[in-house]
């Protein structure tokens, strides 16, 4: 009896993802189109299972990791979810680094080729995860992107590691500082992906090189126009027959070997970057990114900026937390406080330690208040 018998892909209870193994293809798909296939916590654990039971199932030769519809192949983490969780218990975002770990991990050592298809955008965690793959196609009304600084995180999850491998220096700089949107041929000429497929369909017919407005029309479904598919599960489909026809445990060993350069980034700083974004979800600029991006209003980047050039506090939402109130005793109330939280006394000068005036962050206001200039 082998320890590593394989299992139907009926037999696993996932939620947040499809998986199927038919004629030595293992396809996995983040099922989550109401968030633009983000992933969430119990997704990260499916997606990892799903990855090491294609790993060890000799009836497979190819994995093809892909999301549901043609708006999104992954966005990443589901900030909904950070906003609602992790600013309020930072400790336990660092767990989720693990799983999220344990997740990618599974893609880069899966030992047999991962495809990814990518059927619309990949945002964040979703270039990441495409990135961890072996290789790319995309869609051509698809597009790449990250956003970490401007949701008030960092990238740390792949895109700071590998971006420079891919593309190169400069480049990584550029998509990680400026967070704007990657065309599919874009991506193509610097190295992300390997292949773009038409997929605006007019009257039936694909449309290759299709403009901005013939896409955006075919996502609205006007004119004529639409999307489909059909061209991306073909090319695909090439791939995989091409892999095939390869010896497995030689396939394997290079995916290994090749791997060494992002495997050697990775281990180098995923650690302590689980470590340091957990703390910092502690701070004001996770708070503002993920409230702006819940309430679908722009960030206040630079009234951070403005607070901090003043002397004032752009790390605490309400300022440190130096003042103490002598009615109640209470301590570590922040200096943007006028009153204590605790018993509701006035605090002043008097009997505040520190006082509003060694670093008040807001002068009265909330910082829910109306924006300043700033945005992506």
């Amino acid at each position: 009896m082998s320890h590593f018998e394989s299992r139907p892909a009926g037999a696993f209870d996932f939620q947040d993802i499809l998986y199927e193994k038919k004629d030595w293809v293992a396809r996995i798909t983040i099922d989550r189109p109401h968030a633009y296939n983000a992933y969430s916590t119990p997704a990260l654990r499916e997606l990892a299972m799903a990855f090491q039971d294609a790993a060890f199932d000799d009836s497979v030769a190819a994995v093809v990791y892909t999301g549901s519809g043609t708006d999104a192949f992954c966005t990443g983490g589901d900030v909904k979810e950070y906003e609602r969780l992790y600013t309020d218990r930072p400790r336990d975002y660092w767990k989720y680094m693990q799983l999220f770990r344990a997740y990618l991990e599974s893609i880069l050592r899966c030992g047999k080729p991962v495809i990814a298809r990518l059927n619309g955008m990949a945002v964040g965690g979703g270039n990441e995860s495409q990135m961890a793959c072996d290789l790319a196609l995309i869609a051509e009304h698809a597009w790449i992107g990250q956003v970490g600084t401007r949701v008030g995180s960092v990238a740390a999850g792949g895109a700071t590691q590998w971006l420079p491998i891919l593309v190169g220096d400069r480049r990584a700089r550029e998509i990680l500082y400026l967070n704007e949107r990657i065309a599919p041929q874009k991506a193509l000429d610097w190295g992300l992906v390997n292949r773009v497929v038409p997929s605006v369909v007019r009257d039936g017919a694909f449309v290759n090189g299709a403009t901005q407005e013939e896409i955006e029309k075919a996502r609205r479904g006007e004119d004529g126009y639409g999307l489909s598919l059909e061209a991306l599960d073909r090319a695909v489909d090439e791939v995989v027959d091409k892999l095939l026809d390869k010896f497995a445990e030689c396939t394997r060993f290079t995916k290994l070997q090749v791997n060494v350069w992002k495997e050697m980034a990775w281990n180098q700083t995923i650690g302590a970057a689980g470590d340091w974004l957990s703390v910092h979800y502690t701070g004001f600029e996770p708070w503002e990114g993920m409230r702006a991006f819940v309430e679908k209003r722009a960030p206040r980047y630079r009234h951070l900026r403005e607070l901090a050039a003043a002397g004032g506090s752009s790390e605490f939402v309400w300022g440190p937390y130096r003042q103490g109130c002598s009615a109640c005793g209470a301590e570590g109330i922040p200096t943007g406080f006028s009153f204590c939280g605790a018993c509701g006394a006035p605090l002043d000068e008097a009997h505040a330690n520190g006082g509003p005036a060694a670093g008040t962050a807001h002068a009265g206001a909330h910082p829910a208040g109306g924006a300043s200039e700033g945005g992506s």
